[in-house]
Order: structure tokens, then sequence, then C-alpha cells
């Protein structure tokens, strides 16, 4: 379990996160949602170790980590851009850091792996020559080759769209069950949040607005951010999609 304890977070007089609690059980997904400048990416960094907190104390598996630096925690990022290397193909990438952690992950774990990714047929390929999905595949299997206990996700589907924002989305879902993987995940999509997540952060100004099921959400807004932020946007989407729909039709018609 994944516990944070009254979290607070100021960059000068600045408040950024103020009194965040909550608790994550060992294999949940959990979405941070919000408006940009809400605190999101900050509250991953704090969790990663990347950043200090102000106040507060975090948890996991009832030893506290507040202090523990990044590189001794059992966390591990996926980057909104990938971060991968150029200069190496698919297959080096996805073993990276293996090289300085040797037997971490044994060969059959890792063609298990590259099975549950499908990159069987992309191994050998330069990263310049993978879709923006394959890419995103490629990052994932480097983080899980070193066997995090949280995996943290920052905005993993921004950068894609249409079948491959689904093929992704079920990808990550998969992954989570399969391996019973606590998994955070960045999103400013509301739409992304409520099909992802097992549970869901809504933060509002470095506040929690609520922390729920999507089904609790959608059936019980906390309060009225709540309520624009997902329920209000999922309609205009709903909308602008019957009205491009609505267009190709009357375009079929006078074809």
């Amino acid at each position: 379990m994944l516990k944070l304890q009254k979290i607070s977070k100021s960059f000068g007089a600045t408040a950024v996160l103020e009194d965040i609690s909550l608790e994550i059980e060992t294999g949940e997904v959990v979405s941070i949602l919000g408006a940009s400048g809400s605190g999101k990416t900050t509250l991953l960094n704090i969790i990663l170790g990347l950043e200090n907190v102000s106040s507060g104390q975090l948890f996991f598996n009832d030893e506290e980590i507040t202090k523990i630096n990044m590189e001794h925690r059992p966390f591990n990022i996926v980057f909104q851009d990938y971060a991968l290397f150029p200069n190496l193909n698919a297959y080096e990438n996805l073993t990276y850091g293996l090289k300085r952690n040797k037997g971490l992950t044994n060969q059959s774990e890792l063609e298990e792996l590259i099975q549950l990714l499908d990159l069987e047929k992309h191994l050998n390929k330069p990263i310049q020559q993978l879709s923006g999905g394959q890419k995103q595949r490629v990052a994932l299997g480097r983080t899980l080759v070193m066997k995090p206990k949280v995996l943290l996700l920052d905005e993993p589907l921004s950068a894609l769209d249409g079948v491959i924002k689904e093929s992704i989305k079920e990808r990550i879902k998969t992954i989570a069950k399969t391996l019973n993987l606590t998994t955070i995940i960045v999103t400013h999509d509301p739409e992304e949040a409520l099909t992802m997540s097992d549970k869901i952060l809504v933060l509002n100004n470095g506040q929690v607005a609520q922390f729920s099921t999507p089904d609790e959400i959608v059936s019980n807004v906390g309060n009225q951010f709540v309520k624009h932020l997902i329920v209000d946007q999922l309609e205009i989407k709903r909308l602008n999609i019957q009205k491009i729909f609505d267009r190709s039709l009357k375009a079929v018609e006078v074809v």
C-alpha cells in the first residue's frame, strides 16, 4: 500500500499542494486528474522522489519513505516523451537497465514481457522507425524489466490518437492487472481517467476535490468543480463527436 499523509508542497510563497491524504492499495490503477497547474505533476514527482515535501509523510508498505532518495524507492516512471535512446534499437532500449542489474529479470520473464507488449516483430528496429504506440510500448517495457513496485505514468496517451491510443490504454490496464502492479497515471483527460482507473484523484488548485471510483464520481459528483471537469467536459466531447458524425452523414447523402 502507498499512503500519503497530509502532503503539502510550496515553492517559495506559492502553495502548489495542500494537505493531500490518500491510500492506494497494491495493484490499484489510480489516475491523478486536474487542469494545468493543479499540482498533478508535482504530486507525481513527490511520490517518485524527484521533489521533497514541504510537510507531510509518505509510506510504502508501512515503511516511511518521505526522506528516502529516488534511487532507493521501488518505483519507476514512464515519461511523456518516452525518453528512449535514439542510438539504440528497440531491444537495446528495452534491456538497457539490465546491464547494471544482471539477473533482475531473467530471459523467460523478459520474453513474457515482450509478448505482453506485442513487441516481438519490432525488437531490431531503430527507434526512428517505430510508431508512437510502439515507442510507448518500448518505454513501458524498459521500465517494467526493472520490476518496480509502483509504476508512474506521466500523460502516457497524450501523444497518441485513435486506435493506437485505445490499444495502449488496454495494454496498460492488462499489464497492471497481470502483474498486480500499483499504477499511478497523471492525465488531464477525464475520459482516460474514467476508463483506465480503479480510482480517480481529482485535484483543484493543489487540493483534493474528490477521490473515488469512476462510478462514484459520475453518479455522485462531489462538487461543481468536479462536475465541470469531468461530467460537463465529457458531454461537450460527446456533442462534438455527434456533430462530426452528423456532418459526415450529410456529406454521404449529398454524394
